[in-house]
């Protein structure tokens, strides 16, 4: 069989199976000789070493000999900041070596010599490699999509006039300029609320309105595979995560970098980290931190719905039933639909 016109990216709340299902996918490409999977993570945090826990990165049983990328790149302590410019430069870099570029052109630019798309294709099937798209870092995928808004670079003096700001002024400042970032953004998040501030004051436009404006048409080579489950049903799965994320070890895990001071600003506002230093701190006992994960990440959750919904418009998109994502099925599923050019 040929090789299929689109390689799936799957999405969907966190815990909702998606690592494991992207396993899945990658050896039922193998298992019919079509490919070889190769896993390419979308995952804000799995970037970072030794933040394995907290992250819900897979282990190396739970990957199964698929390669994984993008996953343990940098340090936690890393001075530069792990932006969607970044990622999307690394993710594309990735498809591109694979030989599923957008274009001849792109793949003529970032291939290197020798190693074109047709030479690939000549390969015995096993040789090919699909990449998989896989994470809850919905502005990732949609920046793999659609392109990403290139905004203004960081002004210093503003920043710094806007850091000196009461967490409340600037919340009521960004949603009286932008409500519709203000939807979006959590009203503790102090980097995304200074960001769209910054970019308003810039540019005299609100962020939400530059961020409508991608760069590029919607990516056609890709199957946008959207792993489904209800809110109740996720909600109990974060909280059972949790628990064995705690029960596993990630109040040692966070102690060990903070002891080490291998955990710097952006690594220490991931989920659960965040919690567990400030239990670390003596700010709030040990049961008041593990309920604050539980919310918070179910809050996530939620904005990742909100994200999906979104989504879920890009053409040839397939929803999946989130309760079945361990039946081999769905993987056969998706490989299938891989072959079935979007309309």
């Amino acid at each position: 069989m040929d090789r299929p016109p689109r390689f799936p990216v799957i999405i969907g709340p966190t815990a909702a199976g998606k690592s494991s299902l992207a396993v899945d996918v990658a050896q039922a490409f193998q298992r019919e000789s079509l490919a070889a999977g190769e896993i390419i993570s979308a995952d804000a945090y799995q970037v970072y070493r030794r933040m394995d826990l907290g992250t819900a990165k897979p282990t190396p049983d739970e990957r199964r000999g698929v390669p994984h990328h993008l996953i343990d790149i940098l340090e936690p302590n890393d001075p530069e900041p792990f932006s969607v410019h970044r990622w999307l430069q690394l993710a594309e870099g990735l498809i591109a070596e694979m030989g599923w570029a957008d274009s001849a052109d792109e793949t003529r630019d970032r291939l290197e010599a020798g190693s074109t798309e047709g030479d690939r294709l000549e390969a015995g099937p096993t040789e090919r490699r699909i990449p998989i798209v896989v994470g809850g870092t919905h502005l990732y995928i949609k920046a793999l999509l659609d392109g990403v808004f290139d905004g203004p670079g960081a002004d210093e003096q503003i920043r710094s006039e806007l850091e000196s700001w009461d967490p409340a002024k600037r919340r009521a400042e960004l949603e009286r300029i932008d409500p519709a970032a203000a939807a979006r953004i959590h009203p503790n998040d102090a980097r995304r609320t200074i960001r769209a501030l910054e970019v308003f004051r810039l540019t005299g436009k609100p962020i939400s309105a530059w961020q409508g404006q991608w760069d590029r048409g919607s990516r056609a080579n890709c199957l946008l595979v959207i792993l489904g489950w209800d809110a109740e049903a996720i909600n109990r799965r974060i909280n059972a995560r949790v628990r064995d994320m705690i029960e596993q070890g990630l109040v040692e895990e966070v102690r060990a970098l903070a002891d080490a001071g291998q955990i710097g600003p952006q690594a220490t506002q991931a989920l659960g980290y965040k919690q567990i230093l400030r239990h670390l701190a003596g700010e709030c006992s040990l049961a008041e931190a593990v309920e604050r994960i539980k919310i918070e990440t179910r809050r996530f959750a939620k904005n990742q719905r909100t994200w999906i919904r979104r989504l879920q418009t890009t053409p040839g998109a397939i929803r999946m039933p989130g309760e079945k994502y361990q039946d081999e099925r769905i993987a056969q599923t998706i490989v299938n639909a891989c072959f079935t050019q979007s309309k």
